[in-house]
C-alpha cells in the first residue's frame, strides 16, 4: 500500500506576471478555474494570494473571500491556505483575511533577506499573526527560510502560541536565503524530527529547483509544493501551460517513491484539520 503525499499548488504568488507566463491566473475567476484544474490533477491544498485586476499585489479581504468561496464551491474538500506574506501588504493588513476562516494560513517565524529586500517579520508581528490564527481556528503553515525560524516555531508550539502538531514548509532556492543543498535539507528534516516528532512537513523549491525538491521530499517522507508562484516553467525551454500541468508532473512522480497524491480527506487527516463541511 502506498503512502499519501499532500500536493500543494501555489497558483499565483506575488511576483510572477502574465509577461512571465500568460498562464499565471490573476483575476478571481482565473484563479478559481486554475485551482479547479489543479485539484482535478491531484492537488489537495491550494496556497492563495490575490491580485488586483491589473496584476498588482494586494491583501484585499474581499478578493480573498470571493476566491475562497469559489474554490470551496468547485473543489470539494480542498484545503484552502491563505498567504500572509509581506509582498502583498504591510502591517496588520497582511492578516486581514484570517477572520474569513480559511483552513490554513502561512506564518513566517522570522526575518530574512530576499532578492531585493528584507522580508521583515518582527517578533511582535509574528505573535499577533499567530494569536489571530489561533482565535479563528486557522492552522499555520510555518514557512522556514532559515533554521532560526524552525526553532522559533517549536518554541511557540511549546508555550501554546501555536497549536501543535506543527506543519512546516522548508523553502529553498530563494536568492540570498537558503540555497538548494542536499545536506542542509536533510539536516533541517532531522532537526524537525528531533524537536517536533509529530510534525508534518513540505519541501518547496524555487524556479528550476522545484523538481529537485519534489524528489528529495518524496524520498524523505515529506510532502510537495508546486505551482506557478514558484516556477513558471516545465524546463528551461518550455513555459508551464498551467498550474495543472505542474501538479500532474508532481503527481506522476509519487509512484516512483511508493507514494500517491493525497485525497482532500487524507490531507486533512495528515494535517489534523477538521473534515470538510
Amino acid at each position: 500500500m502506498t503512502t499519501p503525499c499532500i500536493i500543494t499548488v501555489a497558483i499565483t504568488g506575488s511576483v510572477p506576471t502574465k509577461a512571465d507566463n500568460p498562464a499565471v491566473p490573476v483575476t478571481v475567476s482565473e484563479q478559481v478555474e486554475s485551482t479547479h484544474a489543479a485539484f482535478e490533477a491531484g492537488a489537495s491544498l491550494a496556497h492563495l494570494h490575490v491580485r488586483n485586476d491589473d496584476g498588482s499585489t494586494t491583501s484585499d479581504p474581499d478578493r480573498f473571500a470571493r476566491l475562497i468561496e469559489g474554490i470551496r464551491a468547485h473543489c470539494p474538500g480542498m484545503i484552502v491556505q491563505v498567504s500572509t506574506g509581506g509582498r502583498s501588504g504591510t502591517g496588520e493588513e497582511r492578516g486581514g483575511m484570517i477572520p474569513l476562516k480559511p483552513d490554513m494560513a502561512s506564518l513566517s517565524t522570522g526575518s530574512c533577506n530576499f532578492p531585493t529586500r528584507v522580508y521583515e517579520n518582527a517578533p511582535t508581528f509574528i505573535d499577533w499573526l499567530a494569536e489571530r490564527m489561533k482565535a479563528h481556528a486557522v492552522k499555520p503553515e510555518i514557512e522556514i527560510f532559515d533554521l532560526a525560524m524552525l526553532f522559533k516555531a517549536v518554541d511557540m508550539a511549546g508555550d501554546g502560541r501555536i497549536v501543535a502538531p506543527l506543519h512546516v514548509q522548508f523553502v529553498m532556492g530563494v536568492k540570498n536565503a537558503v540555497p538548494v543543498d542536499r545536506e542542509t535539507f536533510e539536516f533541517y528534516v532531522r532537526t524537525l524530527r528531533r524537536l517536533a516528532p509529530d510534525a508534518t512537513w513540505t519541501g518547496a523549491g524555487i524556479g528550476r529547483h522545484q523538481l529537485t525538491l519534489h524528489h528529495w521530499s518524496l524520498e524523505l517522507g515529506g510532502h510537495l509544493r508546486t505551482g506557478l508562484e514558484d516556477n513558471v516553467r516545465m524546463d528551461k525551454d518550455t513555459l508551464a501551460p498551467s498550474n495543472a500541468a505542474l501538479v500532474a508532473r508532481a503527481a506522476a512522480l509519487c509512484a516512483d517513491y511508493d507514494r500517491h497524491p493525497a485525497s482532500p480527506a487524507e490531507a486533512r487527516a495528515l494535517l489534523t484539520l477538521p473534515a470538510a463541511a
